[in-house]
Formats: C-alpha cells, structure tokens, sequence
C-alpha cells in the first residue's frame, strides 16, 4: 500500500531537517526519508560555519536553541604568506556580519530532535531507488523490504549523487560542471586552535589551512597531489606539511594532537539547472555541488529550505504557486553568486600545479589578487560581504 504525506523530504541533512521543521511548524504533514542510521547524521564531521542569513533563520524559527548557548561568534581570518602575514576583521567590514561557529552534526542532531518533537516523522535505513517528479513518489528499501510514499510536492534533499538528482530528465535540465583538478587532504585533529582566527596560508607547495571547530577539535587543510592515496599521509607527515606550509618558523608551533580523520577532497563544482521539475524540487547539494573554499554549502541549503518552505506554506494553504514556480530561478540566482566567490577563492589559495609555462604568471596573478585584498578596502568590503553570506 502506498504510503502517503503531505510533502515527502528525502535527506536528513541540514536542508531536509530545516525544511522539515518550518513545514511542520505550521501543521503540514511531512516524512523524511535517510538512507543512513540517526548515529551516523548525527556523529558525522562536516564544516561548522554559519553566516547570518543562516543564523537568522534558525533563530526565527526556533531551532537555534543550542546554536545560542554554544555557538561561538567569528569574525576575523588570516592570510600568511612567503613575506608575512594580515588579518581582515570582517565584521567590521561589508555588512558587518560575522559566522557562528558551531559543529554541523550537532546542529543536524538538534534538528532531528526538534522535528520529531514537533510531530514530524522520519524514517532511518530507509535508501531511494526511484523518484517520480511528475507524482512526488519516492520508492524506497528498508530493513522492512520494499514500499513507497506519495506526496503533494517531494523535497529531493540527498546530495549530489542521490535518486533525486537523477529524477530530471536529460532533455529537462542541464549539468553545469567543473573539475578544479585540486585535491585537499581535510584533517580533522583533536587538538585546540593554533590561531585565534581562520588561517589561510599561501605557498608554493600547497594551500594549508587551519580552522577551529571547538575549543578541543581543529579542522586543517592541506592541498595534495591528486593522485596521492590517503595511506601516503601519516600523521607525522600532515603535521610536518603542515608545520612548513603554514610557516611555524616565523609563525610559531601549531598545536598538534591525534588525528581522528583524514579524507581527500576533491573540488569539484556541479549546478543542475532548473532545480525543479513536475512536483519536485532539489535544495541543498541535490541542486548544486560546491567546493568548501568557502563554507557556503550548508549556508546555500538553509537558505532554499527557507525560500522552498514559504512557497510550499502558500500553495498549500493559499491555492497559491506562484512562489513555486519562481523556485529554481530565484535559488540559482544565489547559488551562482556562491560559485562565483567559492572560484574566486580557489584560485586564491591553490598553488599551481606542474612545471608548464604559464605556473610562473598563476603564481603571480594569485600574489596580486593577495595584495589587492590585503591593500585595497573596497576589496576587504567586497570580500566580506561575500565571505559571510549570499
């Protein structure tokens, strides 16, 4: 027998579990289906940063209840390079905003907590093998066996590389791509912070870069060949890179401790355009995939949560879709913008490859933009009002 729920939410990610919560919020009927065990969303390590449209948000609707009392406000990062160092304090720069820092798997797991308290309901193990936009049907597999659920509208919330992506036909939409060809080694170490700010250090070896998630756990970047396996980084040669590119001789030691995971990033950019199609619409990574250079992906998921669940709230208790229809061009509008900076940020931080021609003029180029942004207030204005929010 089919299943049936008002709005049907596949992924129990930060884009599922906020549009869950403000559907429910307002007496609509949803059901989340995660393909993985509430352990795993809940214990999984992810970026941590919050800009204030997502802070804003949270709060707004009540989910910022632990976010308040142990989020931690940031405002400053530091570039180091090969002849010093400077610090931007973007909040007093652009729009005066600052991050919350805050661990995302924590933030999933109050979500979690706050949704099933409002009556929401989810289904763990439950992994998508088919989607139908044109009816918002998702059939799925648990440990039950086979079954499936209908709604009025289905929220494809699983990721780059989950059903619903693939529910939008080839003729329906296009796949916008970009394979950076870089490679970061994500470190996270149980270690304090080595700086009091975001740490971005430019060399010639590699991009390395330091950012706290609490006041014990540290999360290091290191840029790596990107044909290199995790098996050819030991800890003693993470802290060793690490020690190099992020200039300790001059800087200081870094504040070492075990490495509790180590997994290679590899960036990449994917945008599907349009983002919906029949009674489906994809937020969050479903509709675009974007490097971290610059923490924006879960800041990109919370924001269309928002935009998808006001426009759900209208057409179902007003009759009225037009904010429906207006979804995937409003979306890529700030998606694209989010791109734009994420690229900008790239080819600031990443070293050049290989011995070709044109190795020396990148290497140069990113040192002009460095000293642009360390010299130039319209360009820390510019970069700040993009660095915290879209």
């Amino acid at each position: 027998m089919t299943e049936r729920a008002t709005v049907v939410i596949i992924g129990a990610g930060p884009a599922g579990l906020v549009l869950g919560n403000l559907l429910v919020s307002q007496g609509i009927g949803t059901l989340i289906l995660e393909r993985s065990s509430r352990d795993h969303v809940q214990s999984s390590s992810r970026a941590g940063f919050f800009g204030a449209n997502s802070a804003r948000v949270l709060a707004e609707h009540g989910l910022d209840f632990r976010l308040a009392l142990a989020g931690r406000a940031h405002d400053t990062c530091t570039f180091r390079h090969s002849d010093g160092d400077f610090t931007l304090n973007y909040g007093e720069l652009g729009r005066g905003e600052t991050h919350v820092l805050y661990p995302q798997h924590e933030l999933v797991a109050d979500l979690i907590g706050e949704y099933l308290r409002r009556g929401g309901r989810i289904r763990f193990g439950a992994k998508v093998t088919d989607v139908d936009a044109s009816t918002a049907t998702a059939r799925y597999e648990d440990a039950f066996g086979a079954d499936e659920v209908t709604g009025v509208f289905l929220a494809g919330c699983d990721g780059g590389y989950g059903a619903s992506r693939h529910a939008i036909p080839a003729s329906h939409a296009v796949h916008l791509g970009r394979d950076h060809g870089i490679v970061w080694l994500a470190v996270l170490a149980e270690a304090p912070q080595s700086s009091p700010a975001i740490t971005y250090a430019i060399h010639d070896d590699g991009f390395a870069g330091h950012m706290a998630r609490s006041a014990s756990v540290t999360r290091y970047y290191l840029q790596i060949p990107s044909d290199d396996t995790l098996n050819a980084w030991p800890d003693e040669r993470i802290w060793t890179e690490l020690g190099v590119r992020m200039y300790v001789e001059r800087f200081g030691p870094l504040c070492t401790g075990p490495i509790v995971d180590r997994r290679a990033v590899h960036l990449r950019s994917n945008i599907v355009d349009p983002i919906q199609h029949g009674r489906m619409f994809l937020v969050g990574d479903a509709a675009s995939l974007i490097s971290p250079a610059a923490a924006k992906g879960a800041n990109l998921a919370i924001m269309e949560a928002e935009f998808l669940a006001n426009a759900m709230i209208d057409a179902l208790k007003n009759d009225d879709e037009s904010a429906l229809a207006g979804y995937s061009r409003t979306c890529l509008r700030r998606i694209w913008r989010a791109q734009e900076f994420s690229h900008w940020m790239i080819d600031l931080l990443a070293a050049p490859r290989g011995c070709g021609p044109d190795v020396g003029f990148r290497r140069a180029l990113r040192r002009a933009r460095l000293d642009s942004l360390r010299d130039s207030r319209a360009h820390q204005h510019f970069f700040a009002e993009n660095y915290v929010g879209v």
